[in-house]
């Protein structure tokens, strides 16, 4: 796989609307020069870039299989590099089958931590600086309760590898979820407000990662342009606005589904849209789309006059992944007395993944895209042990035993009180 490719394998979108022909066109104008084209990267990436990256793809494709059927009546619209971000940082606190499950399931088997710590790092550089005329953000934090002992070296890692901003908090203060929120607001231009609506108790830390991107189309669609048509989707005809572009861009066609590419200012990032051929469901396309093929796909895009019909769209979006990471394998940093978090504190095995929340927000319209991503993943500490009530005023047996032979002297059935 390119190292082009695999960079504009982050960013997809399927299941949209598109009408494609070979006829000749040109692309509308800008209305001034567009930057140079960037064919290739800055430099090549590194050996942990791209164990990153490859991972990244995977689980952005196994957590996209995972999340997609479960809202087949309804859009999707997740980014599981913000995801992998959250729990990479989580990660760093892991140990044992906790840590183990929690790589696995981010498709980093075999990869070392001092590469994936690496990778993040350098690939957060790489991508921030790609192109001047989008504005990409990635930030990190972690919000911890004032008092709570976490290790240093936990913090260390993540402050070094993920840029992440450490902050020890009163979270029985009214104002902590105001005090993250206004982070988060931040981070994401103001799209996506909060992501904490209260903190629990329990609670002892917010590992949050923030995505943001605003990019005008290389070539945009013009407004005059746009027309009033049908969308034709699940819940049966819906008004839509279809934008209108005749002109040059990626194409690929295939048995199942056409698709186009449409890059934002030096092209280095794109929108990749896939529309399922007529009778196919894009169910079944979501189902079946894997890392290894999608790169294949990427590498059979051509230049080819397109005749695209896309429709103009904004929404927001959220989730609690907590199933869908079990799903994946990553179950024991979800169970309670059982997940090993002992790198993060001294405290570690006392706590659990409490929740994984993203939140997204996508606006897609004649000029380019914007669009956000948080996503946060709660620590707790587990609950304490609940003391059972045995209230034996029911038919009950009983048993008199030697406990050590096992050896049993009577047993009686006990349905009225003598």
């Amino acid at each position: 796989m390119s190292t082009s490719r695999a960079l504009r394998g982050y960013f997809i979108a399927t299941g949209l609307v598109l009408s494609a022909s070979c006829r000749s066109a040109t692309s509308e104008p800008n209305g001034g020069a567009a930057p140079v084209t960037l064919d290739a990267l800055p430099r090549a990436l590194s050996a942990s870039e791209t164990k990153v990256v490859g991972a990244a793809n995977e689980f952005s494709f196994s957590l996209f299989r995972t999340v997609a059927p479960e809202r087949a009546d309804s859009n999707v619209f997740i980014s599981p590099l913000s995801a992998s971000f959250a729990l990479g940082m989580t990660m760093n606190g892991a140990a044992g089958t906790t840590y183990d499950q929690m790589r696995s399931a981010l498709a980093f088997s075999g990869a070392t931590e001092a590469d994936i710590n690496g990778g993040y790092k350098s690939l957060i550089e790489l991508l921030r600086g790609l192109d001047a005329q989008v504005d990409f953000r990635i930030a990190n934090s972690i919000w911890y309760r004032a008092g709570f002992p976490v290790h240093q070296s936990f913090l260390d890692a993540t402050t070094a590898s993920f840029g992440a901003k450490v902050s020890a908090l009163d979270f029985s203060s009214a104002s902590a979820p105001t005090t993250i929120n206004d982070w988060v607001g931040t981070a994401t231009a103001g799209k996506i407000p909060t992501i904490v609506d209260e903190i629990d108790s329990a609670q002892v830390m917010y590992l949050i990662n923030a995505i943001y991107f605003k990019g005008s189309w290389r070539d945009r669609f013009d407004p005059a342009s746009t027309q009033d048509a049908p969308f034709h989707g699940v819940a049966g005809d819906q008004p839509a606005k279809l934008m209108h572009r005749n002109g040059k861009m990626g194409y690929l066609a295939t048995p199942d589904f056409e698709a186009v590419d449409l890059p934002y200012g030096n092209s280095a990032f794109t929108m990749t849209v896939v529309l399922p051929r007529a009778g196919q469901s894009v169910e079944t396309l979501a189902a079946s789309l894997q890392a290894a093929q999608w790169s294949a796909w990427m590498d059979q895009l051509h230049e080819s006059n397109v005749d695209l019909y896309l429709p103009r769209f904004r929404l927001e979006w959220e989730r609690t992944l907590n199933d869908d990471l079990q799903a994946l394998g990553m179950r024991d940093a979800f169970t309670e007395n059982v997940a090993d978090f002992s790198r993060l504190s001294p405290r570690g095995r006392e706590l659990v993944i409490t929740e994984v929340k993203q939140k997204t927000f996508v606006d897609v319209n004649e000029e380019g895209t914007e669009a956000a991503a948080v996503t946060s993943v709660g620590i707790g500490l587990t609950s304490a042990p609940v003391t059972p009530v045995v209230r034996v005023d029911r038919p009950f047996i009983v048993v008199l035993r030697e406990r050590l032979s096992g050896t049993i002297f009577f047993m009686g059935k006990i349905v009225r009180m003598p």
